[in-house]
């Protein structure tokens, strides 16, 4: 799988940009504030309809402008794929496929697969649950449509409880209607919990070979899956959860209070790790995220780097690099130092200023 081109009109600081891309490593490399963490992010809008930093579409609609667009033709299995994207200040997305507009962003999950990779990815075992549960959700969505149904409609139900908890404050009567809420809740809940968990073993499988390699064969490591409930027992947990809920009001039960604990040995290294190993096993995590991208899709993936070989020694650098050079990647840098020079193969180089983009003909 490969990504042919990328079109912008007035996307971020873009008002017009036509990229081509090699199907081996493109660099993009400039000062900072220039654009080039921009061009990721369309890339992986295009792939999953989302900002990767959450961002809400107007806001990455050009300053002055009342839409934009992303266009991304994609190579996969032979075949092509024109994924077209229109957004808008006001109003929902527009998203076609090979110029048929689609009605459910699901439509799209599957086309386009990637894994993206940022700095902030290196801090994801030590900061809150909350990140580790948006990683799990962002893969999983992108390999199984069933559990972006599931979990989407777990968090509008959720949403849907919490306002009616706070409703109940002034209309106790509304307590009737609870009942409604728990039994959605539970069902795509118990489906949620029991993916995630199938998701974090098949990982399991390919992390402990990967770190061990990038150790030295010093450490090994595992994950653990934390639910916050297992699915048997949500039901029971919920009702009894129930007047604590009521009181605070807000769903105290649930997946959406999951967790991933990483060990080395015994030790947990969400906290008592050293940085080095936190940002170690981070690194294996991305990458044993590739491999299993490949295993459910028996393909390769879209990798995106946002500059994050300035944030890893050499050690780290040559492993990341060696193990990703049969995959189409795009690599975001602020300059071509001599590591990148000469240690790694490079097919393009883009230069980027002021979101204007050239290609460099010499390395």
């Amino acid at each position: 799988m490969i990504i042919k081109s990328i079109e912008l009109k007035n996307f971020r600081n873009y008002e017009e940009l036509n990229l081509n891309l090699d199907g081996g490593t493109n660099i993009l490399y400039g000062d900072n504030a220039q654009g080039k963490t921009n061009i990721l992010e369309s890339i992986y809008v295009s792939g999953t309809t989302k900002s990767h930093k959450g961002s809400r579409d107007k806001e990455m609609i050009r300053f002055g402008e009342n839409e934009a667009h992303i266009r991304t033709m994609v190579e996969k299995n032979q075949m092509s794929y024109q994924i077209d994207m229109h957004l808008k200040k006001n109003r929902s997305k527009g998203i076609a496929i090979n110029g048929v507009p689609i009605r459910k962003a699901s439509e799209l999950f599957g086309v386009l697969n990637m894994v993206f990779f940022s700095p902030e990815d290196l801090n994801i075992i030590k900061n809150g649950p909350s990140e580790r549960r948006r990683f799990l959700d962002s893969e999983i969505c992108q390999l199984d449509k069933i559990y972006l149904s599931d979990l989407t409609k777990y968090n509008k139900v959720l949403n849907q409880r919490n306002k009616l908890l706070k409703d109940m404050v002034f209309h106790p009567d509304l307590e009737n209607t609870l009942s409604v809420w728990d039994m959605q809740l539970i069902s795509y809940g118990r489906r949620i919990i029991s993916r995630r968990r199938r998701f974090v073993e098949e990982l399991n499988e390919i992390v402990r070979g990967i770190h061990e390699s990038i150790s030295g064969g010093r450490e090994q490591l595992t994950l653990t899956y934390e639910p916050d409930i297992e699915e048997a027992f949500f039901e029971d947990e919920l009702n009894r959860a129930k007047e604590k809920d009521i009181k605070y009001c807000s769903t105290s039960v649930g997946p959406h209070r999951d967790d991933i604990s990483f060990f080395i040995g015994d030790i947990d290294i969400r906290k008592f790790g050293s940085q080095g190993q936190q940002r170690t096993s981070a690194l294996s995590l991305k990458l044993s995220e590739i491999e299993l991208v490949k295993r459910c899709i028996h393909d390769t993936p879209v990798l995106l780097l946002d500059d994050v070989l300035s944030e890893l020694d050499s050690n780290r650098q040559n492993y990341l690099l060696n193990s990703i050079h049969d995959i189409q990647t795009v690599i975001t840098c602020t300059g071509l130092d001599e590591f990148v020079r000469n240690r790694f193969q490079i097919d393009k180089i883009f230069e980027v200023i002021s979101g204007k983009v050239s290609e460099k003909n010499e390395m």
